[in-house]
């Protein structure tokens, strides 16, 4: 127990004392997060051995709906007047929109089954929450408000769009391999469902919440655990009951947000710390489960779907999508660029993997090295690009409610 509480202890504090040197550099923090997991790895330094796919996937959950919880309770009402439609449209169509093109482009490019090849795309459609948070509060970026809480927000409700399709994506790959009929008519309620519940269960804990946060009388440092604790069984009740936890999480952390009544500081630093911490965790934990003599073979399919991904893909769901909406050409063009995949993507890589199926951990290796692209490409010259673009000179403010 000793040395692994040492290592993973050693490799936070590493991350973290690094901060100051990425944000110096440029240097996306995760990306040097993830380099710290392949270090700690079987063939890194670190010598520590983790092969456990499903292990993975539920520790990286519960990252993601601490990570999730905290970006909710950041998230003032006043920005869904000039951002929830174009976030909303991003997160739902424009996520089908990213994964159709990507898998076509992967059945025709790379030979890929064309039900193996939509289910690459489902799993590189959602923009990164663990990402486009660090990025926007590690480059300091001074973009317009209603450019930065799209993204915000896109990536907040675009996670529950793509976990859904991806599962669906998933069975159907599984029933296609074994020369199975395909029911489409589940599939439709499992959105529905996911979609539905989710949010009304997101509205009903957070509500929940606040009046038990307001009512109580309790050390002042209780009130964060609290939150905590009521943010995650939400997640884990909305789950249970056949909806998206994610989406549930997120709407629960706006929704506690803007009806506290009771100081709001001590839960936002709080929950502030722990996706700090949580972000940390989780590329930790998917740098540890890759195998990095499996990527150079992954390469080349890899880079393929990133060009696409980036140049085609995302810019013709953003201009499609968003294009009406009173956005400057510019602000399209930045939006379409600080799309950034992250931990959601190879989180979503794993599930097809440990499910009962012909998907193989190549799978999971070429989606790690798009995302890993992604990180770097986007992440270096985001600030270079808003600059370019002129976005950087101001922040229009938001109403504060």
């Amino acid at each position: 127990m000793y040395p692994l509480i040492a290592l993973i202890s050693f490799s936070v504090l590493i991350c973290l004392a690094l901060f100051p040197l990425a944000r110096k550099s440029g240097t996306p923090l995760l990306v040097v997060v993830l380099g710290v997991g392949m270090l700690a790895g079987d063939e890194g330094i670190g010598g520590l051995m983790f092969d456990n796919f499903n292990l993975a996937y539920d520790m990286g959950s519960i990252a993601l709906a601490v990570i999730l919880f905290a970006g909710g309770i950041e998230t003032n009402k006043g920005v869904f007047r000039s951002s929830g439609i174009p976030a909303l449209i991003l997160a739902f169509p424009g996520v089908l929109i990213t994964a159709a093109i990507v898998g076509g482009a992967a059945h025709y490019f790379l030979d890929l089954p064309l039900m193996l090849a939509f289910l690459l795309g489902a799993v590189l459609a959602p923009t990164d929450a663990a990402a486009t948070f660090m990025l926007i509060k590690q480059g300091g970026l001074k973009i317009p408000s209603r450019v930065k809480n799209t993204l915000l927000l896109e990536s907040g409700f675009n996670d529950p769009a793509a976990i859904f399709l991806t599962v669906i994506m998933t069975a159907i790959v599984n029933t296609t391999m074994q020369d199975q009929s395909i029911d489409w008519l589940p599939y439709m309620g499992l959105i529905i469902a996911q979609v539905g519940v989710g949010a009304i269960g997101g509205l009903i804990g957070g509500r929940l919440l606040s009046e038990l946060l307001n009512r109580l009388r309790m050390p002042t440092g209780t009130y964060p655990i609290l939150a905590l604790a009521g943010g995650m069984l939400t997640f884990s009740l909305t789950s249970l009951a056949g909806g998206s936890g994610f989406l549930a999480i997120y709407i629960a952390g706006i929704v506690l947000r803007n009806t506290l009544k009771i100081p709001l500081v001590r839960i936002a630093n709080f929950s502030e710390g722990m996706q700090w911490l949580s972000q940390i965790l989780l590329f930790l934990i998917l740098g540890l489960l890759v195998t990095p003599s499996d990527l150079p073979g992954t390469l080349v399919p890899a880079l393929i779907c990133a060009a696409v991904l980036t140049f085609v893909a995302r810019p013709i769901a953003v201009f499609l999508g968003v294009g009406a909406l009173n956005f400057k050409v510019r602000e399209l063009v930045f939006l379409s660029w600080v799309g950034l995949r992250g931990a959601v993507p190879i989180l979503l890589a794993i599930y097809p993997v440990v499910t009962p199926g012909p998907v193989t951990p190549t799978f999971f290796n070429t989606v790690f090295v798009i995302v890993v692209v992604s990180l770097i490409v986007q992440g270096f010259s985001a600030g270079l690009l808003g600059k370019a673009l002129k976005l950087d000179e101001k922040e229009i403010k938001e109403p504060s409610s």
